[in-house]
Parts: structure tokens; C-alpha cells; sequence
């Protein structure tokens, strides 16, 4: 797969970033680091999702300068992964990026502050529930009741 990842087809490359995510193998760290500056934004997207997935905080300045991809499929996963990662460091590029222009990346960005979770991202949540786009205010809002309900456990 990490051959196919340097040298397949864009779709095959995409395909193969998927993969090597999906089976959890931290070996493939390397050559997914590698694909971040794939020319195809699909292998963009799905490798830095697969980083996530992995939990290769190593890629996490990486994927916060893919906040500025200019498709937002990189955008979004790259948001993604920061939460699965936990990114507390990111959370003031996250904050930006809840001003994105694609509703998916926003979307994204608020679930991503909610998995990191930590009082800089819960303060970003609360402005965001106050946002005059109704659809990023009801997603801040439903995020900071999720937080609320898990402490209660």
C-alpha cells in the first residue's frame, strides 16, 4: 500500500492512503507525511484523515496549515483529524477556521473543538454559539451540551 501510495494513480493513491489508515499500522506514518503535499486533494484529504485515525501527532502543524487547503475536503479533514487528535495546540487556528466558507469545514471544526475539549476550545465553542450563521450556532450549542452531559458521567 505504501507503494502504491507514492507511485498508484490519484486514485489509487487515495485509496491507498485510506487503507493504510484504516488498518492502524503507525509504520506508515512516514510515507502518509509524505502525501500530505500530494498534488491530488483527494490523497490530501484522505491522508490527513488516515493521520488522525493513526494518531500521529507529529503531523499536527502539518494539518493545521491545511486549514488554508484550497479545497475544502482538505480542509475539512484536516479539521477532523485535529480532533481525533486532540490538538489542543490548534485550537486558535480552529477558531479561524470556524469562519471557513464551506459549511462542512465549519461543521467540522466545531466537532473537531469539541473532541479536543480543553478550556481554550470550550471558549471558541461559546463564541461560536453566538455566531450570526445559524447553522455554526446550533452546532457550537449542541457540542458544548454534548461536553456538559459527558461530565456529568
Amino acid at each position: 500500500m505504501i507503494k502504491e501510495l507514492k507511485n498508484g494513480t490519484g486514485l489509487g493513491r487515495a485509496k491507498a492512503a485510506v487503507e493504510l489508515g484504516g488498518i492502524k499500522d503507525k509504520a506508515a506514518a512516514k510515507a502518509l507525511m509524505e502525501a500530505l503535499k500530494d498534488t491530488n486533494s483527494g490523497v490530501r484529504s484522505n491522508v490527513a484523515f488516515s493521520l488522525g485515525e493513526l494518531g500521529i501527532t507529529e503531523a499536527i502543524p502539518h494539518l493545521v496549515t491545511l486549514l488554508l487547503d484550497p479545497e475544502e475536503w482538505v480542509r475539512k479533514s484536516s479539521a477532523k483529524a485535529l480532533g481525533l487528535l486532540k490538538a489542543n495546540e490548534a485550537v486558535h487556528e480552529l477558531k479561524k477556521a470556524v469562519e471557513d466558507p464551506a459549511a462542512i469545514v465549519r461543521k467540522n471544526v466545531i466537532r473537531s473543538l469539541g473532541r479536543i475539549g480543553s478550556e481554550d476550545a470550550i471558549k471558541v465553542l461559546k463564541q461560536a454559539s453566538l455566531h450570526l450563521d445559524h447553522s455554526i450556532a446550533k452546532i457550537a450549542k449542541e457540542t458544548l451540551e454534548k461536553i456538559e452531559q459527558k461530565k456529568k458521567f
